[in-house]
């Protein structure tokens, strides 16, 4: 499998120290870690359940950890006041699944939504910047139409054309190829790496798709009961011996995965 050249920095933009998360009795988050380079690609797998959402949901500020750190440029983001919060997820842009478009707008209209409640833009300038969005993700001629007039893919990266509208230096995928075709999910991994390119950005990407993983990712890591049990490059995760990744890559039925589920049943 052919997988993408590495072109980040040194620097560490963004460090999760020893996240812990509860929700009453069910511990989700016990002792993760991970670091982000700036221009860094990661990309986050792992089974149902695992954590995935909820690493991504204390990254942006949306819950902060019962323990540990969620660090930007060093700054922890549960200490920061509402203001600074606020300043912060600005850097960010998020694709969530499908999209999630606002169904009474306009394909313009959603672009549009955070130029207008973010910025000072005159409305010229949100027009030239919403067609710079979607040229970005080769949209045309579909300004005028409903997210329920396009296509999955289509739907896809108007999500994505949204989510760097306010140029954000980290973005962030959660699931981008859930219920594409093969072809498609082709498409959207070659599309997340144009935009990595042109963009210069820092992005993470929640995904179950391995063949997407391997093919965007500059550091693929494995969240699995709590915690990162392995990472590094896709040469390099692709042929663990850890057992639990093992099964993961090969889509195996029988192995410690399936084991520890039957248990935690039993």
């Amino acid at each position: 499998m052919v997988h993408r050249t590495p072109h980040y920095q040194e620097t560490i933009l963004l460090r999760l120290v020893d996240l812990h998360k509860s929700f009453g009795p069910k511990k989700v988050l016990k002792g993760l870690s991970l670091d982000v380079h700036r221009g860094e690609s990661v990309v986050i797998v792992g089974g149902s359940g695992t954590g995935k959402s909820v690493t991504l949901k204390n990254i942006i500020g949306l819950m902060c950890p019962d323990e540990g750190h969620v660090l930007v440029d060093g700054k922890d983001v549960c200490h920061m006041k509402p203001r600074e919060l606020n300043m912060m997820r600005r850097r960010f842009g998020m694709s969530f699944q499908e999209g999630a478009l606002f169904d009474s707008m306009s394909v313009f209209e959603n672009v549009a939504f955070p130029l207008r409640r973010h910025t000072q833009k005159t409305e010229k300038e949100i027009e030239a910047r919403v067609e710079e969005c979607l040229e970005l993700v080769n949209l045309y001629g579909v300004s005028d139409k409903r997210p329920s007039e396009l296509s999955g893919g289509m739907r896809r990266r108007v999500g994505f054309a949204r989510a760097f509208s306010l140029a954000p230096e980290i973005l962030l995928f959660d699931e981008p190829t859930t219920g594409l075709d093969p072809v498609m999910s082709d498409v959207v991994a070659d599309l997340i790496i144009e935009m990595d390119d042109k963009l210069g950005a820092t992005a993470i990407t929640i995904t179950h798709d391995l063949k997407v993983a391997f093919k965007i990712a500059d550091k693929v890591a494995m969240i699995h009961d709590g915690r990162i049990i392995e990472q590094g490059p896709p040469e390099v995760f692709e042929k663990s011996t850890n057992p639990i990744v093992r099964q993961f890559v090969e889509g195996r039925a029988e192995g410690p995965l399936t084991d520890e589920r039957q248990e935690a049943r039993d």
